[in-house]
């Protein structure tokens, strides 16, 4: 029970403890998100989006599977008209799946065992046990927006269940963003083929990158796909954690000459 109360104060310190962090939160997603807008949280966790696009005018659909930041969720926006509390998970069907849940550590409770086995093999997570599983509901992206409409905006931050996330998508969103782990590189490049492939039904995708949290982007200008692969490959042996980014393409979307920041 301590090691669960831990788990979740060290997410709520992360995600709502850090006024200056929510600031940078702000001036980011004012370009995805303003008034009326729909966003998709995949694996909201404790509602630090949720918070930060609410405060940008958008509606937003937040899906948690984990139970204790279900309670979270619902605290802090149950009596919020624009905030949505989806209990479950997005995969590539619809149906049950099995979560594995760390007690410590719940930002990387995750329901793909390859990623679990991949990232165990990195120091930085040798201390992290999933010493817990949870029966919970799944849907697909495709069932939200039928649903719930179309989102301006997309975070999923599954821990290597993206692309079974993807995998239930038939249409290219607007924008959106999922998280890149080092250890999982080669689970990430198969996801970002995932989404390009995705975005050529439409304008096509440009991507950034923002590095460990900073809600900074790493290049000046928006990239094509080997420009951001040679960009990720720069942070790779740096082996933290953070965010790529993409939007469909716009006028005036310039790359660097040197692809970076």
């Amino acid at each position: 029970m301590l090691s669960r109360a831990w788990g979740l104060a060290r997410s709520l310190i992360i995600y709502h403890g850090q006024p200056s962090k929510h600031r940078r939160a702000l001036r980011l997603y004012r370009e995805f998100l303003g008034p009326g807008d729909i966003g998709f949280d995949i694996g909201a966790h404790v509602g630090g989006r949720v918070r930060t696009w609410r405060r940008l005018g958008a509606r937003v659909v937040a899906v948690e599977p984990q139970p204790d930041c279900l309670r979270v969720l619902r605290l802090l926006f149950g009596r919020d008209r624009g905030v949505t509390i989806v209990p479950g998970a997005v995969g590539a069907r619809a149906g049950r799946a099995s979560l594995a849940m760390s007690t410590a550590t719940p930002t990387v409770s995750s329901m793909s065992p390859d990623w679990i086995k991949s990232v165990t093999a990195d120091h930085s997570f040798s201390r992290v046990r999933w010493d817990r599983s949870v029966e919970v509901e799944v849907a697909t992206l495709d069932d939200l927006i039928a649903t719930h409409g179309a989102p301006a905006f997309c975070k999923i931050d599954v821990e290597g269940f993206e692309a079974d996330v993807l995998a239930g998508l038939s249409q290219p969103v607007r924008a959106l963003s999922f998280e890149y782990l080092p250890p999982a590189h080669d689970a990430a490049m198969a996801v970002l083929d995932m989404v390009d492939r995705l975005g050529a039904t439409a304008a096509g995708y440009r991507y950034n990158y923002s590095p460990v949290e900073t809600m900074r982007y790493a290049s000046d200008g928006w990239l094509d796909l080997p420009d951001l692969v040679r960009l990720l490959e720069r942070y790779r042996p740096l082996g933290r954690s953070g965010d790529v980014y993409a939007r469909l393409r716009q006028p005036g979307d310039e790359t660097p000459a040197d692809g970076t920041a």
